[in-house]
């Protein structure tokens, strides 16, 4: 593998790390954007997509106390492999489900698969900043993006060659596996756990300190952004802001790009200004931008709001996943886990606020998520990170 064969340490290890985060948003891309075939192919009604959507939600929490057993059991890096591996496969199942029972339960499976890589990968990404001292997390989330857009070329190339998921799916395996192969060489050895900074219960169980529930409140508040942005831009364009078909779906080009451009850059901000206030001033421009867009109406305005919310929400995740692994796997599993359900639990939160008022007023509801989210993180007891 090419990984194994490059001297730096540091950079071996952020190639190794961001292979996993490529597979995760390659592997979450690729089911998402064939669910329309899934739908058909199962016979589902949009009410039962919906609950198949949230059952990946409902196994990335179950995975909560699952995830700090097998860190410690396993390791971060060889709970990392395996569950990229059983990502694999049940991309394989669910291309193969013979029906919406099945189909379920691979989705929950699915969802508690994606709680054990996340936390894990993240402790790798934590980990190799704090032994080379040197900024990097906010790289290794532009390539979970980078998965994300690898996936919707190959699924629009998959899609104009054959109806076939199963098809589909098979290429996306293999691309995977390769993923998982580049990874296996470079991840870090796990060193002995330190304890996190909360109190014990009579358990075992570390309750969460208050630290750790804002963390959490900004982690789901920072993903439901992320995820309404995906799903409800180019809808906004389309019915409120009336751009033609062809231009609406830019606003998921703009939003994703945005993001990915700013990944690439945070880890100097993140050096330079501390990852508290990276957090706090580009929270409060993506609830300020999309605001702004709201108001305002139109396409333009929509766009320029829809770039804000990309560049401020960039570097929220990589930041909060950073100090949640500081105080310990049982926090970053449920800052992970609270990732997550935000993300996945987002979208239908504001349908259905839509759907009770207008899109205007749920995409209202995603600024002040974003508002909320700079809230947070004035409570939060940021480690000053040096480049």
């Amino acid at each position: 593998m090419y990984v194994s064969r490059v001297h730096d340490p540091f950079l071996r290890g952020q190639l190794a790390i961001a292979a996993l985060f490529c597979s995760l948003g390659f592997q979450y891309a690729t089911w998402a954007s064939r669910i329309p075939a899934v739908k058909a192919d199962l016979g589902l009604t949009a009410a039962e997509v919906g609950v198949l959507l949230m059952a990946a939600g409902i196994g990335a929490v179950a995975s909560f106390p699952l995830v700090p057993v097998l860190v410690g059991r396993l390791g971060s890096a060889r709970l990392a492999l395996l569950s990229a591996l059983c990502l694999t496969l049940l991309l394989l199942a669910l291309g193969a489900a013979p029906d919406y029972p099945v189909a379920l339960l691979v989705m929950v499976a699915d969802g508690v698969c994606v709680g054990c890589l996340n936390v894990a990968m993240n402790a790798q990404g934590t980990a190799l900043e704090t032994r080379h001292e040197r900024n990097t997390m906010a790289r290794l989330h532009a390539t979970f993006s980078a998965g994300s857009l690898l996936a919707a070329v190959l699924a629009s190339g998959m899609t104009a060659a054959t109806s076939s998921v199963t098809a589909h799916f098979g290429v996306a395996a293999v691309v995977l596996v390769v993923l998982t192969g580049v990874a296996r060489t470079g991840l870090l050895a796990d060193e002995a756990p330190t304890q996190p900074r909360q109190g014990r219960s009579r358990t075992g169980w570390s309750l969460p300190s208050r630290i750790t529930l804002w963390m959490c409140c900004a982690m789901a508040f920072g993903t439901v952004t992320e995820g309404a942005m995906n799903d409800w831009s180019a809808l906004y364009l389309r019915e409120v802001a009336k751009a033609s078909a062809e231009l609406a779906p830019t606003g998921i080009a703009v939003v994703s790009g945005m993001m990915v451009v700013a990944r690439l850059f945070a880890d100097g901000w993140r050096s330079r200004w501390g990852d508290g206030r990276v957090v706090l001033l580009g929270s409060a421009l993506a609830a300020v931008g999309l605001a702004f867009a709201l108001v305002s109406g139109g396409v333009v305005a929509a766009l320029i709001g829809f770039a804000c919310v990309g560049l401020g929400c960039a570097a929220v995740t990589p930041c909060v996943y950073v100090a949640a692994a500081k105080q310990g796997s049982q926090a970053l599993a449920l800052v992970a886990a609270m990732g997550t359900t935000g993300l996945l639990a987002g979208p239908p939160l504001i349908g259905f606020v839509a759907g009770a008022s207008s899109l205007v007023w749920g995409l209202a509801v995603v600024a002040a998520a974003a508002a909320f989210v700079s809230l947070c993180s004035t409570r939060i007891r940021w480690t000053p990170v040096t480049g």
